[in-house]
């Protein structure tokens, strides 16, 4: 008998086989769940990884093209300026390369994160001001202008994207506050608000920081001005001194060419630093030379005097009556320093004789002296390439008692440099010019002075004005070796709209 099965008998598979198919089925199953499970956490993964990308495209689309950004970031950065000079080529301003940090608002992902570092590095932006700026929708905002080597090496490191550096100019005065009424400042786009710095600004004498239009700041001419560095620094030493001496509150001078009408030198004190300008906008360091204006006191009576001898009322041997005060209604003239005599011209103008003057004026006239006053300057805006100036304070009604005291320095309020320059007409052989403080040649002061009165006249005001200096009230300005010639002046103070009785404003012009 056979062990063989025959055809028509099923195998059966054995106990083993069955334990094996079964296991397999079994993780066959597990493995097929665990398939699926695996494919939808990763098809997940791809969509999130996709929206995220499709995000990223989508700032990359909205984001400002490169032109652009360059666009905003060149309209934004400071422009070149010039040199300024003075006379003698010494630097007056210049400019320096620094740099600023600028930002891509839409590039920012975490803008808390930002504002927090950015902030630890620079303690003075403010943090809620930087945080709204980068809450902007614009593609390019400032962060900080101007920051040190030291705060852009740590700006740099922090490594946030969407922040970035922008070279720029910035002014420098390496003068400090010498001549800072004359030179100005700039503002943090290196535009000039004052001084000379605005008047490149007017002439076009900067680069035009036009979209589109740069300047090579190498090709920008130095600008030469008339103000001398060393003269300009004597005259702040000696105004600083006799503050000091005088305990004044404040102190101006001016030193012109009175053949050119350049202006040498310039100082008004107290001043202000023009690489720290914030303060140059107390009203107590504005430029006292041509944009305050004051009574110049007894410094008039040159002119009242002029005036009388240019229209042959007076020679110098003429002889005034001030034995006696002037009455005029209820008003009452007397000198400080009273002689009782009868005076010479000369004597008029060395004991300062408000008498005499006041004669004088009256001998030519309300009408006369007006258009004289008018003709030397003294009844309109001075203008100069300085932006600042004042307007005169003139009489509404001019009478003739206006006349009178105004003849002696009183009741007309004006610039000191008007007066500065009425008077260098008076000794420069009779020709009124109007300032500069750009370099100019005595044939082209030729072409814009005019005659305001006769060569003869100027020479009676010289003689008149050395005699004060070796006789009269000028004696402390007469210096051996030099031919110096002056008159003094002093003004009492209005104080809420009345005279002060201690408190002067004193003038000297020689």
């Amino acid at each position: 008998m056979s062990d063989t099965p025959t055809s028509d008998e099923t195998p059966q598979p054995s106990l083993l086989v069955r334990a094996k198919t079964l296991v397999r089925d079994l993780f066959s199953t597990r493995l097929d769940k665990s398939s699926s499970r695996l494919r939808a956490i990763a098809l997940a993964m791809m969509a999130a990884y996709c929206g995220i990308a499709i995000k990223l495209v989508a700032l990359g689309l909205s984001h400002e093209p490169p032109q652009t950004l360059k666009t905003a970031a060149d309209q934004a950065a400071s422009g070149a300026r010039p040199d300024l000079l003075d006379r003698n080529g010494e630097i007056l301003a210049t400019d320096v390369k620094t740099m600023s940090v600028f930002a891509e608002p839409r590039r920012i992902i975490d803008k808390d994160e930002a504002v927090e570092l950015i902030t630890a590095v620079l303690p003075d932006v403010d943090a809620k001001e930087l945080r709204e700026r980068l809450d902007s929708k614009k593609g390019f905002v400032w962060v900080k202008r101007q920051v040190t080597r030291k705060e852009q090496s740590e700006i740099f490191h922090l490594g946030l994207p969407g922040i970035g550096f922008l070279p720029e100019n910035k002014r420098f005065y390496p003068n400090g506050p010498l001549a800072a009424h004359v030179v100005g400042f700039v503002d943090k786009d290196n535009i000039g608000i004052a001084g000379m710095e605005k008047y490149l600004d007017e002439q076009s004498l900067t680069d035009p920081h036009v979209p589109g239009f740069t300047v090579d700041p190498a090709s920008l001419k130095p600008v030469r001005l008339s103000i001398d560095l060393k003269a300009t620094h004597a005259l702040r030493d000696e105004l600083v001194a006799g503050m000091s001496k005088f305990r004044a509150k404040a102190g101006a001078g001016a030193i012109i060419d009175v053949d050119t009408g350049e202006i040498i030198a310039l100082e008004s004190l107290p001043d202000f630093d023009p690489n720290e300008p914030a303060d140059a906008k107390d009203p107590d360091k504005i430029n006292r030379v041509n944009v305050g204006v004051y009574e110049m006191g007894s410094t008039f009576k040159a002119l009242s005097i002029a005036m009388a001898l240019d229209a042959g009322k007076v020679n110098l041997a003429s002889r005034i009556d001030a034995r006696e005060s002037l009455r005029y209604g209820h008003f009452t003239i007397h000198d400080f320093h009273a002689t009782h005599r009868v005076l010479s011209v000369p004597e008029v103008f060395t004991h300062s004789s408000n008498i005499g003057t006041a004669r004088m004026a009256l001998m030519v006239g309300v009408e006369g002296h007006q258009a004289f006053l008018r003709k030397m300057g003294q009844l309109d805006r001075l203008r100069t390439e300085l932006p600042e100036s004042a307007e005169p304070l003139v009489p509404k009604h001019w009478s003739e008692l206006n006349t009178m005291t105004i003849a002696f320095g009183q009741g007309l309020n004006v610039a000191p440099l008007q007066a500065l320059m009425a008077v260098a007409a008076l000794v420069n052989g009779g020709n009124l010019m109007t300032p500069t403080f750009l370099p100019r040649t005595e044939e082209q002061a030729e072409k814009v002075e005019h005659r305001v009165i006769s060569a003869q006249t100027s020479e009676s005001i010289r003689y008149l004005m050395r005699a004060n200096a070796t006789h009269g009230s000028a004696g402390f300005a007469n210096i051996p070796g030099y031919y110096v010639g002056g008159k003094t002046g002093t003004a009492d103070k209005i104080v809420h709209g009345h005279y002060s009785q201690d408190k002067v404003f004193t003038t000297f012009m020689a």
